[in-house]
C-alpha cells in the first residue's frame, strides 16, 4: 500500500507540473480491481467483465445477419479468454457471407455452445517475466489458435 501511495503521488504531482486533470469519475485509488475495456484486472489476473458475460448469455437467437454480427462482435472480443472460439463461431461466420442466413439447428447448437463456452472464462494471468512461458498451439481445418501459459495457467 504504501508503495502505490508513493506511486500515486509521482503520477499526480507529474500532472500538476505539466498542467494536465484528471477527470474525478473517471478515477479510482485504492481499490483490489478496476474495470476497463470490459476487463475486470485484479491482482489474481485479468477476467472478462461479469456485466459483459450476462449480456452474451441473455443475447436472443439472431434474425438478421446484423444481430448476429452484433453477437459475434461481443464474443469476439472475449476470444482469447474462450479455448476454441474460431472453431466453435465457425458455423456462425458462414451465415454472414453475401445471402447465405438461414439459420440452421448447426447455427442454433454453435450460438448455444458459445453462450456455454463464454459463462465459464477463465482468469488470465498476469505474466510474470522471471519465469519460463510455454506456447500451446492447436490447428484445425476451421481455426488455428494459441495460448501462452506459464505456471499450468493462461
Amino acid at each position: 500500500m504504501v508503495e502505490h501511495l508513493a506511486h500515486l503521488k509521482t503520477v499526480l504531482s507529474v500532472l500538476q507540473k505539466q498542467s494536465l486533470f484528471a477527470k474525478r469519475s473517471k478515477c479510482k485509488f485504492a481499490v483490489t480491481e478496476v474495470d476497463y475495456l470490459g476487463h475486470i484486472i485484479s491482482g489474481k489476473g485479468v477476467m472478462a467483465d461479469p456485466t459483459k458475460i450476462s449480456s452474451m448469455l441473455d443475447w436472443p437467437i439472431p434474425k438478421t445477419v446484423k444481430a448476429l454480427r452484433g453477437f459475434l462482435g461481443l464474443t469476439g472480443y472475449f476470444r482469447k479468454f474462450m479455448k476454441g472460439y474460431g472453431s466453435n463461431a465457425a458455423p456462425l461466420t458462414l451465415l454472414l457471407k453475401n445471402n447465405s442466413f438461414a439459420w440452421s439447428v448447426e447455427a442454433e447448437e454453435a450460438f448455444n455452445h458459445l453462450k456455454v463456452v463464454v459463462a465459464k472464462p477463465p482468469v488470465l494471468k498476469l505474466p510474470d517475466f522471471s519465469k519460463e512461458f510455454t506456447i500451446e498451439c492447436d490447428a484445425l481445418e476451421v481455426g488455428l489458435g494459441a495460448v501462452l501459459i506459464q505456471d499450468n495457467q493462461p
